[in-house]
C-alpha cells in the first residue's frame, strides 16, 4: 500500500491529491484535481514490485498501455505514471474519471435483479471484457464493487454498467501468488486462482459468470470465511437454482465450468447475453394506433399544432445549445405522429419528416424516462432497428420525451454522436431540462396562437 503520499502531493506534474476516498488490496484511490484542465479525478496508486530504474521505466509503460484503452464499458482512464513514494516505494498511478454512482455491490444489497436487467449488465461487461482481452488484459478481479452502475432507476428500464480496476494486478508486480496467497477476491474467483495458477481471459468469464448468479438469486454462490470461500469451488460448481430460467442455467452452467477451456469467451457469452436482453426487451414502439394511449398522445400533438409552422428561431437556438452544452454533433426537437416523425428543429440535422422506421423517436416516447443507448450497433434494443442497420456511421444516441401538462409524451429532443459514447450523470441532467424548456416553448406558443385565433374570431 503505497505511504506517505497524502493531500497535497503532485503526480504527473499536474495531478493533486486532495482526499483519500476508498482503498483496498491492491491499492488506495484520492479524489484529486487536474491542475492543467481544472478538473475532478479520481486518481488510484498502486504500490509496485519495482526495484530498478528499469522495472519502473517497465511499470509505466504498461501503465501507459491501459491509459489508452477505451471502450464504454470500462471506467476512463485519462493518464498513468509511476513515481516512488518518500518511503522510497514504487508507486503506480492511473488517473481516470471520477465517478459518483454506486457500485453493484451496493445494489445486490438491496436484493436480487430482474433477469432482464442482468442481461443488460451482463452484456456490457462481457463486452469490455472481450475488449480487453483482445488487447492482451486480464483484469483477475471481477466482483460487484469493481463494478460501477450508472442512471440505474427502479423500474425495469436499462441498467448500464462499466468495469474498474481493471489491469491492476499486472501493475502491482508478479501476477502468479506466492504459496498461501491468491489473487483476486476469494468469494469471485475462478478455480485456477484459487489453486494459485495463472488467470487467463477464461477466468475473467469464470468470476463474471459467479458475478450475474448474485445478481439473478441475491446470494453468493460461495460464501464464507475467504479460505473456505475460495477452495470450495475446486470440488464442486456454484448451484443453479432450478427456478432459474432455462437460458440462464445453460449460459451460467458454461462460464463457470470447472474446466477454463469449457467456458465460452467473453465475446461469446456477450452474444448470448444480447440475446436474452433482446428477447425480454419489449420494445416499446407506436405500432398500435388503434389502442387508446396512442389515441390520447396524437390528439395532444393534434392539440399543440406545431408540426406544419414554419422555423422557430427559439427551438433552433434551444437545438443548438443542446449540441453544444452536450458536445455532439446533432441535435433535434422531433414531434412523433401516426405514420412519421417531424423533426421541428436541430443542430447538424435539417427539418423534415421520416418514416417511423426511421426513426429512434417513436421507442423514446414510450419510456418512462430518457433512453439512452451508448452503443446503438452493438445494443440489443437497437442493433436490429432499421435505421441502425442502414447507418454504420450511428453510434450513439440519447432522447427525452417532450411531455404535455397531462403527461402525454408528443415529441423527443434527442442528440446523437458518430461514435459510441455516454452520458455523465450531470449531463442526462442538462438534457432533460432542456427538453422541458422546449416543451415550455411549445406550450407558450400554442396557448399564443389559440389566443390570436379567439380573439380574431
Amino acid at each position: 500500500m503505497p505511504r506517505h503520499m497524502g493531500a497535497g502531493t503532485v503526480l504527473g506534474g499536474r495531478y493533486r491529491l486532495v482526499e483519500r476516498i476508498g482503498s483496498g488490496s491492491m491499492g488506495a484511490v484520492h479524489r484529486a484535481v487536474d491542475e492543467f484542465l481544472d478538473r475532478e479525478v479520481a486518481v488510484k496508486l498502486i504500490a509496485s514490485t519495482a526495484r530498478t530504474e528499469e522495472q519502473r521505466r517497465s511499470d509505466e509503460a504498461e501503465a501507459k498501455l491501459l491509459a489508452r484503452l477505451s471502450h464504454h464499458s470500462l471506467i476512463t482512464l485519462f493518464d498513468a505514471g509511476t513515481d516512488v513514494s518518500p518511503s522510497g516505494t514504487s508507486i503506480v498511478w492511473l488517473a481516470m474519471e471520477l465517478v459518483h454512482g454506486p457500485d453493484l455491490s451496493r445494489r445486490l444489497s438491496q436484493g436480487r435483479l430482474h433477469s432482464r436487467q442482468v442481461a443488460f449488465l451482463g452484456y456490457d461487461l462481457a463486452i469490455g471484457l472481450d475488449y480487453m482481452h483482445r488487447s492482451s488484459i486480464v483484469h483477475r478481479d471481477i466482483k460487484p464493487a469493481n463494478i460501477l452502475l450508472f442512471d440505474y432507476r427502479d423500474d425495469e428500464s436499462r441498467l448500464r454498467a462499466k468495469l474498474t480496476d481493471f489491469g491492476v494486478a499486472q501493475l502491482a508486480g508478479d501476477p502468479h501468488p506466492e504459496k498461501g496467497q491468491f489473487t483476486g477476491t476469494a468469494g469471485f474467483m475462478s478455480p485456477e486462482q484459487a489453486r494459485g495458477e495463472a488467470a487467463g481471459p477464461q477466468s475473467d468469464v469464470y468470476s463474471l459468470g459467479l458475478v450475474l448468479l448474485q445478481c439473478l438469486t441475491g446470494e453468493r454462490a460461495f460464501p464464507g470465511p475467504a479460505l473456505e470461500s475460495a477452495l470450495s469451488r475446486l470440488f464442486r460448481s456454484p448451484e443453479i437454482p432450478d427456478w432459474l430460467d432455462p437460458d440462464w442455467a445453460q449460459l451460467l452452467r458454461a462460464m463457470t465450468a470447472l474446466d477454463p477451456w469449457e467456458r465460452p469467451s467473453a465475446h461469446d457469452a456477450s452474444e448470448v447475453l444480447a440475446d436474452m436482453a433482446s428477447a425480454g426487451r419489449g420494445r416499446r414502439r407506436a405500432e398500435d394506433p388503434a389502442s387508446a394511449e396512442e389515441q390520447d398522445r396524437l390528439q395532444a400533438l393534434g392539440d399543440l399544432d406545431v408540426i406544419d409552422r414554419g422555423e422557430d428561431p427559439t427551438l433552433e437556438r434551444l437545438a443548438s445549445l443542446t449540441a453544444r452544452l452536450l458536445n455532439v454533433p446533432v441535435a433535434a426537437v422531433s414531434m412523433v405522429g401516426r405514420d412519421k416523425v417531424w423533426t421541428i428543429a436541430g443542430a447538424g440535422t435539417e427539418r423534415g419528416s421520416a418514416p417511423l422506421e426511421s426513426s429512434l423517436c417513436p421507442v423514446t416516447v414510450r419510456q418512462d424516462g430518457p433512453f439512452i443507448v451508448d452503443d446503438v450497433q452493438n445494443d440489443p434494443r437497437t442493433s436490429d432497428d432499421e435505421l441502425v442497420r442502414r447507418s454504420p456511421g450511428f453510434g450513439f444516441y440519447a432522447g427525452v420525451p417532450l411531455r404535455d401538462a397531462e403527461g402525454r409524451a408528443v415529441g423527443t429532443l434527442c442528440v446523437m454522436d458518430r461514435r459510441a459514447r455516454s452520458l455523465t450523470g450531470e449531463q442526462e441532467a442538462t438534457l432533460k431540462d432542456l427538453a422541458a424548456v422546449v416543451m415550455d416553448v411549445l406550450m407558450l406558443r400554442s396557448a399564443a396562437e389559440q389566443a390570436r385565433t379567439v380573439g380574431r374570431s
